[in-house]
C-alpha cells in the first residue's frame, strides 16, 4: 500500500486537506486505498483550526522520502508566524528524492520561505503574500487555483477540491474525465454524477 505523509501542527487548516485525504485513504474514488500517516514535529496531540485533536502517528525524525509516497503540507497560523521550518526541510528532501509534495495556503509561504519554491512554478493565496516572505521565485508564481510542477504541487487556500485533482492527477490515480468529473460534482447539485463515478 502506498503512503502519504501528512503533516500535523497546531492550527492546522483541516478542511484544506480533507478532500484529498479522504480519497487517498478511502479509495472509494480511484479504486487504490492508501495509508494515510499523521507525522509531527514530536507525538504530543496538535488541535487544527478546526478543533480537531490530532495526536501523530510518528514524529519528522521517523521520515525518510524512500519510505513514502506524497508529503501533504496544509495551510496554519504556524507558518505565517514564521514556523515550520522542519517541515520545510522535510518538503525539500522529498523533492529532491523525487518524490511529490502537495502545499496549500500557508504552507506554500514556508516553503518560499525555505527556497523550495525557487525556480518551479507554483501558486498560492497571492503572489504578494509570498513576496512577504522575501523569497526569490516570483518569476515562477502562476495566478491558477493549483499548480503541477513537476513533483511539487501548490495550490490557494480557496482551492482545495482544485488542490485534491491535481494531486490525485499527478499520482496517476484518475484520468481526465474521472477528475473532470470530481471537480465539477463539487460546483453542481446532481449528485448522480459522483455515484456513477465511484459506483
Amino acid at each position: 500500500m502506498r503512503t502519504a505523509y501528512v503533516a500535523v501542527y497546531e492550527t492546522m487548516a483541516d478542511w484544506e486537506i480533507g478532500h484529498l485525504t479522504v480519497e487517498l485513504r478511502t479509495g472509494r474514488f480511484t479504486g487504490v486505498p492508501w495509508s494515510v500517516v499523521t507525522v509531527g514535529e514530536s507525538l504530543e496531540p496538535v488541535v487544527s483550526m478546526g478543533g480537531l485533536r490530532v495526536v501523530p502517528d510518528v514524529t519528522i525524525a521517523d521520515v525518510a522520502p524512500d519510505e513514502g509516497d506524497l508529503l501533504v503540507l496544509a495551510g496554519s497560523a504556524h507558518w505565517d508566524e514564521g514556523g515550520g521550518e522542519a517541515f520545510a526541510k522535510l518538503a525539500g528532501q522529498f523533492l529532491d528524492a523525487g518524490v511529490p509534495v502537495a502545499a496549500i495556503c500557508g504552507a506554500t509561504a514556508g516553503l518560499a520561505r525555505a527556497g523550495v519554491l525557487d525556480g518551479r512554478q507554483h501558486t498560492s493565496a497571492a503572489k504578494e503574500y509570498l513576496q512577504a516572505t522575501g523569497y526569490q521565485g516570483a518569476d515562477g508564481y502562476v495566478d491558477a487555483r493549483a499548480v503541477v510542477d513537476g513533483n511539487l504541487i501548490t495550490a490557494g487556500p480557496d482551492s482545495p477540491v482544485q488542490f485534491a485533482r491535481a494531486v490525485l492527477q499527478r499520482l496517476g490515480l484518475a484520468d481526465e474525465r474521472k477528475l473532470e468529473a470530481y471537480e465539477g460534482v463539487f460546483h453542481r447539485a446532481d449528485p448522480a454524477v459522483y455515484a456513477n463515478l465511484v459506483g
